[in-house]
């Protein structure tokens, strides 16, 4: 039989924002209440981003990903800069305010430390500083290593908690040391300059997050400090281009025209059918099965997954690295089964 679409599912669950924090003349926090059925969905690790559903009159809404700043454990905050002439962005910073309501989807994202005990260099520029945030009070939760933040703004006014980051510094002056660099200063950073900032490094883990300039130069400086590639991580959002709210599902294949799925996810494992035409996470969230994802591009790698039996074809890996590959990820978003039967395994 042929696959047709039925009626579109929406995606997604409306959340209330308890509280709207301006940290910066052009950055704001918003915190989400979040109701107790939903409180396992929305359990974050620190890194990850929360994708946010914004109202717009030309397309009914547009879809934006934000890091959490906040804890593990703590209520769900994203924090948001206003980006020149960002549409999302400018709509969040002024017109959000207590009591409203957004369209979220669950946490995402795979820049998430192997870690949280080890020594670490966190560098971060801009409104990248947001998931160092939540990295730093994960890892000062309990004994660990030291870490190192490296953080660059424009001039002292643009320093995102700024406040917060004196008083965790204060409260564990033997576990974490931040390191400014001020273009209003310095001038814009250099490979030499950050290399500078840091000191030997070691094999210490590097996490970058910033404008992909600054990354670029960020990447070469933790090469520079002892690092090697593979102990780099950098978080890269990607524009996205489709709905991820909108799932489009399509009938039933046939038996002729479906493979056998067994998928474990969170320690459960489900039996589905997954039609040739279907990618996995489509198939998953088609049945209910609410699967790690964000863009369902191929662009952010929050489905990245294992094919523990059987075989993929892949319309895209753009999302994996060449360690992700040889180490057996494949991309859920991007996966259609080739065979009579698959196994995928989530982390």
């Amino acid at each position: 039989m042929t696959a047709t679409s039925l009626d579109p599912v929406l995606l997604g669950h409306e959340l209330a924002v308890r509280e709207v924090v301006r940290e910066t003349a052009d950055a704001v926090s918003l915190t989400f209440d979040v109701p107790a059925d939903l409180a396992e969905r929305f359990v974050h690790r620190p890194g990850q981003f929360l994708t946010l559903a914004v109202p717009s009159e030309r397309t009914g809404r547009v879809a934006r990903c934000y890091s959490l700043s906040s804890a593990p454990g703590d209520a769900p905050t994203v924090t948001v800069k206003r980006t020149p002439d960002g549409y999302a962005s400018g709509w969040l910073c002024e017109q959000v305010r207590p009591g409203a309501t957004l369209r979220v989807l669950p946490p995402a994202g795979t820049f998430v430390p192997h870690d949280l005990a080890a020594p670490m260099v966190l560098a971060a520029a801009g409104s990248g500083i947001t998931p160092m945030l939540s990295i730093v009070r994960a890892a000062l939760a309990a004994p660990g290593g030291r870490l190192t933040l490296l953080y660059a703004n424009r001039d002292p006014e643009s320093v995102i908690f700024a406040d917060v980051l004196d008083a965790l510094v204060a409260a564990h002056p033997e576990r974490l040391e931040v390191r400014h660099w001020l273009e209003s200063e310095r001038g814009l950073p250099t490979v030499d300059g950050l290399s500078a900032l840091a000191g030997p490094t070691g094999e210490q883990p590097w996490y970058l997050c910033g404008p992909a300039p600054f990354m670029a130069v960020a990447q070469q400086a933790a090469v520079a400090c002892g690092a090697a590639p593979r102990a780099v991580h950098q978080e890269d959002f990607h524009s996205l281009v489709g709905d991820p709210f909108v799932l489009a599902v399509a009938e039933s294949a046939s038996d002729d025209d479906a493979a056998e799925l067994e998928v474990t996810l969170d320690g459960r494992t489900h039996l589905l059918r997954w039609g040739r035409s279907e990618t996995l996470v489509d198939v998953m969230l088609a049945n209910g099965v609410e699967a790690p994802y964000s863009c369902r591009e191929g662009t952010c790698g929050s489905c990245m997954c294992t094919v523990v039996d059987g075989e993929v074809v892949q319309d895209s890996t753009e999302a994996l690295a060449e360690e992700d590959i040889e180490d057996g990820y494949v991309l859920g978003c991007q996966s259609r089964p080739v065979g009579a039967r698959v196994v995928v395994e989530f982390d």
